[in-house]
């Protein structure tokens, strides 16, 4: 384990593998208190230290939606297969432990908790051992340059949030008097764009589509990634690493047979709209997809429209009147 260590040592500070070995250590703490640790016996610990090792899930998504696709666009696409399905299959472990966890089965946990922790304990050696040195092997300065803010979007296990990488070098100050800079703005007309009712500015429709209550993701008539909104609470995590990728890699192995079928249909004609509803934890998820014509019915590609409609399902009756008093 580790074996890797003298050389992320020498990397800069702040840099993506830095940040993923500062987890693994984390991580190993965490695998070492549970396996030390009774839940019969005390409950209140196990299930903290459980719960921090769940937030393993950010390391997941960042490896699905940052790492994988940088290695994708160097002719490495194991990992998003791969990795990605081992990444599930210790979700389901969690997921099978949170259910005993909630109706304190001790004799379920302690039966099932060495497979989760064997399980992850794999999956760190087979990070140090071969993703990771690959990974450094394979992607330039200016790729790991741009993981933070993807990063940043998905978040860290670690408690305090790492420093951007690289470094912000902060302008010098500038006093008014001597600022000539020209600077659009947001509301110029020089700057709007008729659409098909009316007239908006790029910063508009951008902030249009971010606060839209749904996810949306528009894959085009290649296949590739092109957009996504960038809500506030998004049902699923993206990050821009997404951009450009095959919307193949963007899915788990598990369902990717069926949105490879959608967009197939969708690109044949034979079929226009898909959707799907299910239990998410406590949540209830609607996911629709539909096909993007022109006006010569040529295939532009597909959206993905995706939203939590938990409360949407308990309306009743009607409200007619503002309750804000």
């Amino acid at each position: 384990m580790n074996f890797l260590v003298p050389v992320v040592e020498k990397l800069p500070k702040g840099h993506p593998v830095q940040i993923y070995y500062k987890e693994s250590t984390l991580i190993q703490e965490l695998l070492f208190g549970l396996s030390d640790c009774n839940a019969s016996e005390d409950f209140e610990k196990y299930f903290n230290i459980f719960n921090e090792l769940a937030t393993i899930e950010k390391r997941f998504v960042r490896k699905e939606n940052q790492l994988f696709p940088y290695l994708e666009k160097h002719g490495w696409t194991g990992p998003s297969k791969g990795m990605w399905s081992f990444h599930d299959t210790l979700r389901s472990q969690f997921r099978l432990l949170e259910e005993h966890n909630t109706n304190k089965h001790y004799d379920k946990i302690t039966e099932n908790l060495p497979y989760l922790i064997e399980g992850i304990q794999r999956l760190l050696t087979i990070e140090d051992t071969v993703l990771f040195p690959n990974a450094l092997e394979l992607l330039f300065k200016e790729d790991w340059e741009e993981f933070y803010e993807g990063d940043a979007e998905i978040g860290w296990m670690l408690k305090a949030t790492p420093s951007p990488y690289p470094p912000i070098i902060e302008a010098a100050y500038i006093h008014p008097s001597k600022d000539i800079e020209s600077r659009e703005l947001s509301f110029s007309l020089d700057n709007t764009f008729h659409y098909d009712e009316g007239y908006m500015t790029p910063d508009q429709v951008n902030l249009l589509l971010r606060f839209l209550p749904v996810d949306i993701t528009y894959v085009d008539e290649n296949d590739k990634v092109i957009f996504y909104n960038r809500g506030k609470n998004r049902v699923f995590s993206r990050s821009k690493g997404i951009i450009g990728r095959e919307v193949k890699f963007c899915h788990p192995p598990k369902s990717v047979d069926m949105v490879i079928r959608i967009v197939e249909e969708f690109r044949a004609g034979t079929k226009d709209q898909a959707e799907f509803w299910f239990q998410m934890k406590d949540k209830m998820i609607h996911i629709r997809y539909f096909a993007i014509r022109n006006e010569k019915s040529e295939y532009k590609g597909v959206v993905e429209m995706s939203q939590d409609i938990t409360n949407i399902q308990k309306l009743t009756g009607q409200k007619r009147l503002l309750d804000w008093d």
